[in-house]
């Protein structure tokens, strides 16, 4: 499992900032005032060879009682519940705050593990303005500029150390019996995954509760099929129906993404009766980006009438068009319509993205695929492809090496990934097809 860190703070102290800097991408939202995070926003992060989740949330004010501010603090106080390291910023120029002394009441009577980062730092690294920062007790103070890069990297060695983690040592990996397909079931809140779950069981093993807001983990049930043994994966770790209280947030996203992240395939489930919304499409994303087999299952499909049916499929066309690899199934899960093709799907998607592709068949139909249809000249060059082979699974890459490759364009990849789909009906599971330039051993060479 990916370690989460969470970063918390007071409006505009940087945490966005700090966010995208440690992603590496823009997704979170950067301007000069305050309160523009106000949900959670969830990200990959790397630190040497360890791979980790970030969590970036609003403005945190712990005794908020009513209004956005109350329900930016219930985004915060999730984010802390989820996380392995907190990361507690504070503003190194404005100095001390009254809320910085509320939320680091907050933190201490957490007891979670705690990092003070002072941001803003640059130019002042040894600054007595820090000083004053020592009186929140959190020890050290680390100070960074998320936004010229700087004491990122002594920030990320305090994580790894704050997790026992080494920069040199490999993360390790996990024993997992190969035989044994880990199928994770994701969808929003109150779609009927537990409910589906306890279908296939035939026993109610997961609470099921026709009331939202009460994930929390996730829960692994053994299983076996027609003797295919499986390792369920329920994103809806429910509290016995007696113990539904309001919880923090409605949807644990930490817990849905690590169970993709362990799964070799996912059950993407949709509500009929609510369509693809966002939260669905962003979950679909996050199941691409990670590379894993996936079955769409669109629950509650005898609850809508003929013209709802017509826009859901509209609806799943357009949103969901970068999972066209995807088998889409139709069913109800409390009424058992629909569930025996659900596991053949799932087979298959298991297979293909399990697929050993030999190098010699891989590089006849790339060369058949270049005879059919040669790659785009660019200016002098012509990209020229020479043979294939395969350089993982589960997503399935296939490497292809040849000259001038950095000019194939993106069409003519997916030109060639359907040629590979086709060969080896990899139905059900991202393919990445990626190019490798053979480098010239004259190129260096004095004239």
């Amino acid at each position: 499992m990916k370690p989460v860190i969470a970063l918390v703070g007071r409006p505009n102290v940087g945490k966005s900032t700090l966010f995208n800097r440690l992603t590496q991408t823009r997704d979170a939202i950067v301007a000069d005032f305050a309160g523009l995070t106000r949900d959670r926003h969830y990200g990959n992060a790397k630190m040497g060879p360890h791979e980790f989740i970030v969590i970036d949330t609003g403005g945190f004010e712990p005794d908020a009682s009513s209004g956005i501010y109350k329900e930016m603090a219930k985004q915060t106080q999730q984010a802390v519940a989820e996380c392995d390291v907190v990361v507690f910023m504070v503003d190194a120029r404005a100095g001390v705050a009254g809320q910085d002394h509320d939320i680091a009441k907050y933190l201490r009577k957490l007891g979670k593990p705690a990092l003070l980062v002072a941001n803003k730092a640059e130019g002042m690294q040894e600054g007595p303005r820090l000083a004053e920062f020592y009186e929140l007790g959190f020890g050290e103070v680390i100070p960074v500029s998320a936004a010229h890069g700087q004491g990122i990297r002594g920030l990320t060695q305090s994580v790894m150390e704050t997790l026992n983690l080494s920069d040199t040592d490999e993360p390790p990996e996990e024993e997992l019996d190969s035989s044994i397909i880990r199928l994770a079931v994701a969808g929003r809140p109150n779609v009927g995954k537990s409910t589906l779950i306890n279908t296939w069981l035939g026993e109610e093993r997961v609470v099921a509760f026709d009331q939202p807001g009460t994930t929390r983990d996730a829960i692994h049930i053994p299983f076996e099929r027609s003797g295919q043994r499986f390792d369920l994966i329920d994103t809806a770790g429910l509290r016995r129906k007696g113990k539904v209280f309001e919880a923090i947030e409605k949807f644990s996203v930490v817990k849905t993404l690590q169970a993709i992240e362990s799964a070799n395939v996912v059950l993407l489930l949709l509500d009929a009766t609510q369509g693809v919304t966002d939260q669905d499409a962003h979950i679909a994303g996050y199941i691409l980006e990670s590379g894993r087999a996936v079955v769409i299952g669109v629950n509650k499909w005898d609850a809508v009438d003929a013209y709802q049916r017509e826009q859901l499929n509209r609806s799943i066309e357009s949103r969901l068009a970068f999972l066209k690899f995807a088998k889409l199934h139709f069913i109800s899960a409390i009424k058992r319509q629909g569930l025996g093709p659900v596991w053949t799907s799932i087979a298959q998607a298991h297979k293909a993205a399990m697929c050993k592709m030999p190098t010699p068949q891989l590089t006849r139909i790339l060369l058949e695929a270049v005879q059919f249809q040669s790659p785009k000249r660019a200016g002098m060059f012509r990209p020229k492809l020479r043979y294939a082979h395969q350089g993982g699974m589960n997503p399935p890459v296939i490497i292809v090496h040849g000259n001038s490759l950095e000019h194939v364009t993106d069409s003519y990849k997916r030109f060639l990934e359907g040629r590979f789909r086709k060969e080896f009906s990899l139905e059900g599971t991202p393919l990445r097809v990626e190019m490798k330039t053979s480098h010239n051993p004259y190129a260096d060479k004095d004239k």
